[in-house]
This record gives C-alpha cells, sequence and structure tokens, in this order.
C-alpha cells in the first residue's frame, strides 16, 4: 500500500559543540567523530587545540580516536568532511587522571540525590494507585462516612448560625430596656425640675405681691365719689 521513492538527509549547523566520549579509563578516552554509516563515506580530520596558538593537525584520520592521558588537559577536534566540505565538527576535553578522580567523586552525591528523588517518586506514584484502588472497591463505604461528614459539618454551621440570630435578638431587647429606664429617668427629672421652678414661682410671686391696706383704698374711693358729686352739681347750675 505504500511506496518509498528515496531518502533523503536533513542535515543540520556544522558545529556540534562539545561531545562525550564512547569510554574512558584512567589511562586512556575514546573519542568519535560525527558520522553516519557507512564510516568510509566520510574523510576525517583530528585537531588538537591549543590555546593562543594555531591547531596541531593529528595524523590519524579513523571515526574513533583513543587519546592517553596527558599531564594536563587537552582538547581535541574532529572535523567530518564529504567532497571536501565539512558537514560536521565536534570538540572534546580530555582530562588528567586526577581530574578524571575528582569528578567521579563528585557523581555520587549527585547520582544519591537523583536515585533518591525517584525512589519518593515511585513510592508516593504506587501510594496514590493503592489509595484509588481502594476508593474503587470500597466506594459505598466511602460515600457514607463523606456524607456523614458533610451532614454533621452542616448542622454545626445551622447550630452557629442560629446561636449568632438569638445573641442579635437579645441585643436589641436590652438596649430597649436600657433606653426605657433612660426615658423614665429623664422624665422624672424633669418632672422634679418642673415642680421646682413651679414652687420656686410660686414663692416668688407671694413674696412680691404687697398687701393692701383697707385705709388707703377707702380715702381714695370717697375722694373719687366726692369729685363725681362736685362736677355733677356744676353741670345742674348751669
Amino acid at each position: 500500500t505504500k511506496c518509498i521513492v528515496r531518502v533523503e538527509e536533513c542535515r543540520g549547523p556544522v558545529d556540534c559543540g562539545w561531545g562525550k566520549p564512547i569510554s574512558e579509563s584512567l589511562a586512556t578516552v575514546k573519542i568519535p567523530c560525527i558520522f553516519i554509516p557507512p564510516e568510509n563515506r566520510f574523510t576525517y580530520l583530528w585537531k588538537m587545540l591549543i590555546p593562543d596558538q594555531q591547531s596541531l593537525i593529528l595524523p590519524n584520520d579513523s571515526a574513533i580516536l583513543e587519546v592517553h592521558r596527558d599531564t594536563h588537559p587537552v582538547a581535541f577536534q574532529c572535523d567530518t568532511t564529504e567532497n571536501n566540505e565539512i558537514v560536521a565538527s565536534v570538540k572534546y576535553t580530555v582530562y588528567t587522571t586526577a581530574e578524571l578522580e575528582t569528578r567521579r567523586l563528585k557523581r555520587p552525591a549527585t547520582d544519591i540525590v537523583l536515585v533518591f528523588v525517584l525512589i519518593t517518586g515511585v513510592i508516593v506514584c504506587i501510594g496514590v494507585i493503592f489509595a484509588l484502588i481502594f476508593i474503587i472497591l470500597h466506594w459505598a463505604a466511602v460515600k457514607a462516612f463523606w456524607v456523614s461528614k458533610v451532614g454533621k459539618g452542616s448542622k454545626e454551621e445551622q447550630s452557629s448560625s442560629q446561636g449568632s440570630v438569638r445573641t442579635i435578638e437579645e441585643a436589641p431587647g436590652s438596649g430597649s430596656v436600657l433606653a426605657s429606664g433612660s426615658r423614665l429617668a429623664s422624665g422624672s427629672a424633669l418632672a422634679s425640675g418642673s415642680r421646682l421652678a413651679s414652687g420656686s414661682r410660686l414663692a416668688s410671686a407671694t413674696v412680691s405681691v404687697p398687701t393692701p391696706t383697707p385705709t388707703t383704698s377707702h380715702i381714695d374711693t370717697t375722694g373719687q365719689e366726692q369729685e363725681s358729686f362736685h362736677e355733677w352739681n356744676n353741670e345742674e347750675e348751669n
């Protein structure tokens, strides 16, 4: 049903960065060039990189180079060419024996942390799986427990809300009692004040009004009668 017409290669960037050795020991290191089978399709050029100097071309033209460790770290580069065109380039750093031992001592701590994290994740996953299986097998019991718990929580909320409503209802009653007490107190105070004020006014009125003497009033009335009698006689004579 399907027919492969041809296979085309897809090439990426030429610079492949820093690679990792195939194998390494305390004495030697094996580093490969970039290639695809067949190996003899490409040509390989190995270089030793020297800081601030021109790189040194090595006579080895194989795809894999075996290097002996030196007293100082050395960098190597392999250029893979096809038809006099560089198609890939990769670099390697070959460390000394002392540096290799130091790097190996640092790795176990990292490896222990990774193993611990991995084991913890596996245990958590297994626990979650067992919990899900238990819930599925005992769904009725879990549902009944959950319903009872939710019902208890709702009852507690209702009781707390009723208690709050009662406290709110009691608070206005006490306020009305206090208000009525204050009103009565103010009314009694006003009544007593008005009584005292009226009493003091009556007392001042009784003290300030003088009692008239009978003699002066009689004299005034007889004098007025005499004057009116003389006026009437004068009018008759005229």
